[in-house]
């Protein structure tokens, strides 16, 4: 009898899997796995105390391998703003979740009396939903007078969208009110010769940075950091301004204070903001001077008094950088 073996193949592929899902701040997912397959739906839900943006808070693994882009936030609700404390005082800075606040009475009462406030222009301003209000002076109830002015802030990473601050006017209004946006900048793009130090490929919310770096032998020129700005935009990125080689082939120069054989110390050049000088030949005074000549980004330019020697005249002739220097420059 005559057996057949099937052979087996040296390779096999498995399908797709999804890993954990990126955390969301304050939520929890209702399938807690370290694998998940293709095609299977996570849901997250924010904690007690927090309450979802207009975020996506369901997500399918996809067939890559790979979680959709996350866009829920869970951001702290807020309390109603607490009334007034006769003959007394409500300090607290923001109604959240989690915050505190606390109540003093003057001399001689209690929180168990009624008590009566005097008449004031300006009642508690409506608060951005997700805002933090600040007053600058603390009074009973948090009522403000005339020209009084108190400060908003908006809980990270929402964007205060106007004026941060606003002021008591004689109508008996606030000046404005600004809201807090959910603000969001793209993946940053790079900077030519240059990299983004330790970039992820994801939205960036208002506030966030990423770093830049250059190449070897480049320099970075500009701001180091890049921030997401309330537009919606990164604000100005660096350049990498690249290294001069020096045009001549031999010769001798001033490179940080020392003489230098361009031929054999400077032969990979000089980096862009340095300088290096030529030396030049007075004829009539036969002495030497020299000319300073920065590197830019790659160009540099040789002074119009420099001559680069040739062997014949490098054999009968001094070189300028071993005359005596011009009595004007010594």
């Amino acid at each position: 009898m005559v057996r057949h073996f099937c052979p087996i193949s040296s390779s096999v592929s498995f399908p797709p899997v999804c890993s954990r899902p990126p955390e969301v701040l304050f939520a929890t997912i209702d399938v807690n796995k370290n694998v998940y397959e293709v095609g299977e739906q996570i849901e997250y839900t924010c904690r007690p105390g927090f309450i979802p943006n207009n975020g996506q808070r369901k997500y399918t693994c996809l067939p890559t391998g790979k979680w959709p882009l996350n866009t829920l936030l869970c951001l702290p609700k807020r309390c109603p703003t607490p009334g007034p404390l006769n003959h007394g005082k409500v300090d607290f800075l923001d109604a959240h979740y989690q915050s505190s606040l606390s109540f003093s009475c003057e001399p001689g009462f209690n929180f168990y009396e009624y008590c009566a406030f005097l008449a004031v222009t300006c009642a508690p301003p409506s608060i951005p939903e997700f805002g933090v209000l600040s007053y600058r002076r603390l009074t009973a109830g948090n009522i403000s007078n005339f020209l009084d002015t108190i400060t908003f802030e908006c809980v990270p990473p929402l964007a205060l969208i106007g004026n941060e601050t606003a002021t008591c006017t004689a109508n008996g209004n606030w000046s404005s009110i600004p809201e807090c946006k959910v603000v969001t900048c793209p993946t940053p793009t790079g900077i030519e010769n240059g990299f983004i130090e330790f970039a992820v490929r994801r939205t960036y919310h208002y506030n966030e940075s990423v770093s830049f770096g250059c190449q070897s032998s480049y320099v970075l020129d500009g701001p180091k950091h890049s921030r997401c700005e309330k537009t919606g935009n990164w604000s100005t990125k660096p350049t990498c301004k690249g290294p001069c080689k020096i045009p001549v082939k031999k010769a001798v120069v001033l490179y940080n204070g020392e003489k230098k054989r361009v031929q054999n110390d400077l032969k990979e050049g000089i980096q862009h903001g340095e300088t290096i000088s030529f030396f030049c030949k007075n004829k009539e005074k036969s002495c030497a001077y020299t000319v300073a000549v920065p590197c830019v980004d790659g160009n540099l330019t040789l002074p119009a008094c420099f001559k680069e020697r040739g062997f014949f005249s490098s054999l009968v002739k001094k070189d300028p950088s071993d005359m005596k220097p011009c009595e004007d420059q010594a």
